[in-house]
């Protein structure tokens, strides 16, 4: 039942980070980010919700970023800011998502 439930998550993953069009978005910061992953991925923003139904705009796009598994720097250079900005970013998300400082925040949005 694991090893299925892992599965399942790795297919879901491997369609997000997989579709071009979220990840050149995502890359060029664009404004059609959020409402074109909202189409797409449904689930991933109701489970969300469910965790945290507060979450601002740009806490999702925030999110959208982690599940992409862009790396601190990565989003630091997409998003214009620096990687302390990320790395405070993370620390917030973490406090309204509840995801405990041991977890791996890209393995938990893997298994969302």
């Amino acid at each position: 039942m694991n090893n299925k439930n892992l599965n399942i998550s790795k297919t879901q993953k491997n369609i997000f980070t997989e579709n071009q069009e979220i990840v050149d978005l995502a890359k060029d910061n664009s404004p059609r980010l959020l409402n074109t992953c909202r189409s797409m991925f449904p689930t991933f923003f109701e489970n969300l919700k469910q965790i945290n139904p507060d979450l601002k705009k740009s806490e999702l796009i925030f999110c959208i970023y982690l599940k992409l598994d862009f790396s601190t720097k990565e989003i630091a250079i997409y998003t214009f800011v620096t990687p302390k900005a990320i790395q405070n970013r993370k620390n917030r998300i973490r406090k309204k998502l509840n995801i405990a400082s041991d977890v791996d925040i890209y393995k938990w949005f893997d298994e969302l």
